[in-house]
This record gives C-alpha cells, sequence and structure tokens, in this order.
C-alpha cells in the first residue's frame, strides 16, 4: 500500500495553465475516484501521477518518495486505460505477462503470477484465448490482470469501463471494487460517471477546470456539498435549483421567499446572510415526492418516465422549467396534470450568490 500526495501541483502547455496548484493527500490503502465534467482535468491529473505527463511546478510523492522527476516505469504504479490495449497476436497469458517478461522475469514467476491475477479475475479458462476472441468486459479484465501481476504500488484507472456496455459496466464496477477489497491497494479511479463515484469510492475528489472543488466520502459531498457545482454533481438525477430572496438569517436557521411569494424555512447556518440577499435553494429530487412537508409548491408535469421501482416526474416548478421529482413505484401523474409537491425543509439546501453553501447541520442527513 502507498500513499500518494501531490504538493502545489501544476501542469501548463505553453501559456495554458490546465492544472492549477492541487493540494491533496490521497490516503494509502483507500478507493480514490476523480470526478468532474469533460475537460475538468482529471485525465490529465492521472497522467501526472503515472509519470506519463510532466509537472510543471509543484510535487508528486508516492509512499513517502519524491517521483516528480521519477520515469514512469520506476514510480511503483500500474496503469489501466480506456483502450484495452492487448497485443492482438498474443494469448490472455501473454498479454497479462507481458511486462514482467519485459522486466526480465524467468518464466516460472511470470507463470506464477499470471496464474494468480488469472483467479482473482476469473480468467483461468481463457488464458490460452486471443483478444479477438474475448468479450469487451473479459478483454478489460485482462488489462487489470496486466496491472496485478506488476505488484505496482498504486493502481491507476483512466475511464476503464467508458467502451463498455451498461450491464457490463455495472459488471466491472463490481469486480474492481471486489479487487480492491482483495488486494487493499491504493487505487485512483477516473471517471465522468458521479454514479461509478458514488458507488465505487472510499473518497471522491471533484474536480473542474483544473481545480479541486472538494474532497470527501461520497455520503460527505451527497450531505454537506460546498457550493452548486458539487451539488449539482454529486447526485442522480441532479439537484433542483431555485432563486430566492433571503429574508431573516441566523445561525440555526434562514427564512427564504420562494417565486411564488410564499416562504420556507431552512435548517442551516445563516448567520453570514443579511435579509435580502439573494440566494440559491436546492432540493434534490428523491426529497420532493414525499407525502409530507413543512412547505408545499406546485408543479406542471410534463414528462413522467415509469421505470417500475420509481417513477420520474419531470415539469416546471418554482421558476424551473425542468424541475425533477422522484416518487416510489409506479406514479399515474402524467403530462400536463398540476400537482402539489410537499418539501421537508431540513432536507433543502441554501447557497449564497456567489455559490457558497450555507453549511447544514448534521443531524439534516437522515
Amino acid at each position: 500500500m502507498a500513499e500518494v500526495e501531490l504538493r502545489k501541483a501544476f501542469k501548463r502547455y505553453g501559456d495554458a495553465e490546465v492544472i492549477h496548484g492541487v493540494d491533496m493527500k490521497l490516503p494509502s490503502g483507500e478507493f480514490i475516484v476523480f470526478v468532474g465534467p469533460s475537460g475538468c482535468g482529471k485525465s490529465t491529473l492521472l497522467r501526472m501521477i503515472a509519470g506519463l505527463e510532466e509537472t510543471s511546478e509543484g510535487s508528486i510523492h508516492i509512499k513517502g518518495r519524491d517521483v516528480t522527476q521519477v520515469e514512469a516505469v520506476d514510480r511503483g504504479i500500474a496503469m489501466v486505460f480506456q483502450s484495452y490495449a492487448l497485443y492482438p497476436h498474443m494469448t490472455v497469458a501473454e498479454n497479462m505477462g507481458f511486462g514482467l517478461r519485459m522486466g526480465g522475469a524467468d518464466k516460472e514467476e511470470v507463470a506464477k503470477k499470471v496464474g494468480i491475477a488469472a483467479k482473482t479475475l476469473q480468467l483461468e479458462q481463457l488464458l490460452d484465448r486471443k483478444p479477438k476472441n474475448l468479450s469487451g468486459g473479459q478483454r478489460q479484465r485482462v488489462a487489470i490482470g496486466r496491472a496485478i501481476v506488476r505488484n505496482p504500488d498504486v493502481f491507476l484507472f483512466d475511464e476503464p469501463l467508458s467502451n463498455l456496455d451498461a450491464e457490463l459496466r455495472v459488471e466491472m464496477r463490481l469486480q474492481i471494487a471486489q479487487l480492491h477489497n482483495e488486494l487493499n491497494a491504493t487505487m485512483i479511479y477516473v471517471t465522468h460517471d458521479q454514479v461509478e463515484a458514488m458507488t465505487m469510492a472510499d473518497k471522491i475528489v471533484v474536480l473542474r477546470a483544473g481545480y479541486v472543488e472538494q474532497i470527501g466520502s461520497p455520503l460527505e459531498l451527497y450531505h454537506h456539498p460546498d457550493n452548486l457545482f458539487v451539488a449539482g454533481f454529486i447526485g442522480s438525477p441532479k439537484m433542483n435549483f431555485i432563486d430566492v430572496t433571503i429574508k431573516e438569517g441566523s445561525a440555526t436557521q434562514a427564512i427564504v421567499e420562494l417565486p411564488d411569494s410564499s416562504t420556507a424555512t431552512v435548517a442551516v447556518d445563516a448567520s453570514r446572510a443579511a435579509a435580502g440577499d439573494k440566494a440559491t435553494l436546492g432540493i434534490r429530487p428523491e426529497d420532493a415526492g414525499g407525502d409530507s412537508g413543512d412547505f408545499s409548491m406546485s408543479m406542471k408535469v410534463d414528462v413522467a418516465e415509469r421505470l417500475g421501482g420509481s417513477t420520474f416526474l419531470y415539469g416546471q416548478c418554482g421558476g424551473m422549467k425542468h424541475f425533477v421529482v422522484q416518487r416510489p413505484g409506479m406514479e399515474a401523474t402524467g403530462h400536463g396534470d398540476d400537482i402539489m409537491l410537499n418539501i421537508p425543509a431540513h432536507r433543502c439546501y441554501l447557497f449564497d450568490s456567489e455559490g457558497l453553501a450555507f453549511h447544514r447541520k448534521a443531524e439534516n442527513t437522515d
């Protein structure tokens, strides 16, 4: 296992700065996920850790060793890419053991390590096959096996499931999570899919435009986002945002005026707010579909998606054209219906005019 630390790490391409002084310490043995929209710098940051991109300024440390100027091959890492990058003329066993053979390992050692990795990944029956005779999920497991046999200090995954269909992605998510539990290794995983991040990570690093927006456990980010960006990115469907005006703020609550001139009380520390300040009220879709609440809002339904176990309603509410409500089971409500939403105030979020969160109370995470 190995701790990974970045100290004031910058990446520049000429005059363009794409990573802006990232500081983070990633604990040994944890499953860390870098998540964010396309172009946020998550893959660049991963490649800097791997040594595939030069660090323009600052330093990178793995297992307490400064590896900023160390070649990728000597950093004690193994990387799994989005593309499988398997040699088509080699068998599964030969692909998995290729790196060891190039490093001078003898045949007996290679066979032993390949056998252990194949058993872990349930590839024992496929060792004599060529990549063309494998499914996408099997090919990705071979690529992961190639990383395992190297016994690295840190595993790096760069969107490894992007090329798989939905069913295979779920299967591979479970296998990678199980692999982490078995190996107890430090793993850093890049994805744009926040569902992958929420289901796999011990800790999530949310990135935007080369900056770290927030680091925390999945539930910490879900219940206590630092700002509008994190609140809107973590959670599926995304949080609903309504423009409101603060009427009164204290250390325990904020009274806000809704677009229909009614008021709602939100249990947050709003001591820095002043009457008349503009703010944004956040309501998660799953918190808007209950039978009871502290205040109500009307919604005109445009579309209903019935998925069996739950129903998603999309419509106009609180000045939003695409308000989303999640209700359990099969909902009869459909296009053109007017419904009342009962909102529990203690489940709401509030953000100031700069997008920064008014911190919620710990007990609001029920």
